[in-house]
């Protein structure tokens, strides 16, 4: 192997064709992030789980305002528009949790899927930090519903409210799932894409809540959404009967997740920039 080989992609420059491939700039910045977030999980392990861990408890957290929003706001307005009041409410969690740079499975589907683009790193090292930040995001949510647990924060309504939900997202067909979950994450990370074009802190927060506020009310399928709602529901109304068809929706809305910000999002704008592959 050459010198030559092992230097990423990234390191050279392509003035002749930089006109064409005018999104470069935007994926080399992209490869750093991912050769940072692989550094750390290399070399400070238990931070990157903190990290995750903080992700999931954002998400968690953020899941119960919307509960509350929802209801609140449905006497007066009406359920569509009280949804839409709760998708508004649900965007701010991405907000929180790219401003704390705290570290999210379904936005790291489109960081690592650029980077194994590029082999700025492996498909092996990609699928450990997607395990290992699944794991720390539900902590998160286990932690902030074990907390709640001794308060009385969620009411009556909010426990309705996400038995209903509940109940929704286990009895769509596998497909559906899978189809819903690409487009929750073909809108959460065509946000992130659009934020990485401008440096101040207001123009990234609207374009995050426009995202998620579409995939939110829309109902699109959420893998860590879905399973802080299903760890809440285990952990105040335990059904032995929901396990499997709650799995089941794990699985195919994270593959469909990583299709719609994996694929759709993370190879197709890696492919468009890549001047190697003309």
């Amino acid at each position: 192997m050459t010198n030559k080989d092992q230097i990423p992609q990234s390191t050279f420059n392509f003035p002749e064709t930089e006109k064409f491939f005018y999104g470069r700039k935007l994926m080399d910045g992209i490869q750093d992030t991912v050769m940072t977030k692989e550094s750390l999980v290399k070399d400070f392990f238990i931070r990157y789980i903190l990290r995750a861990v903080m992700a999931g408890f954002i998400i968690a957290l953020m899941t119960v305002f919307t509960w509350k929003a929802r209801i609140d706001f449905a006497p007066v307005i009406g359920a569509d528009l009280a949804n839409l009041v709760g998708g508004i409410t649900f965007s701010f969690a991405l907000i929180f949790i790219i401003f704390t740079y705290s570290e999210l499975l379904t936005s790291n589907f489109m960081y690592f899927t650029v980077g194994v683009f590029y082999r700025s790193v492996t498909i092996r090292r990609a699928l450990l930090v997607f395990t290992l930040c699944f794991l720390g995001n539900m902590i998160g949510g286990v932690l902030l519903f074990s907390l709640l647990k001794f308060s009385t924060v969620i009411s009556s309504d909010m426990l309705a409210l996400m038995h209903t939900t509940v109940e929704k997202k286990t009895s769509l067909s596998s497909l559906d799932i899978f189809i819903r979950g690409i487009f929750a994450n073909f809108f959460i990370n065509i946000s992130i894409i659009v934020t990485m074009h401008f440096k101040e802190a207001l123009p990234k927060m609207v374009a995050m809540i426009i995202g998620v506020t579409i995939f939110a009310y829309m109902g699109y399928e959420h893998v860590i959404a879905n399973g802080v709602i299903y760890i809440c529901s285990l952990i105040y109304q335990f059904d032995a009967s929901h396990i499997v068809p709650m799995v089941r929706n794990l699985f195919f809305s994270g593959l469909g997740n990583y299709v719609g910000g994996g694929l759709f999002i993370g190879l197709f704008y890696a492919y468009l920039n890549d001047p190697k592959r003309h």
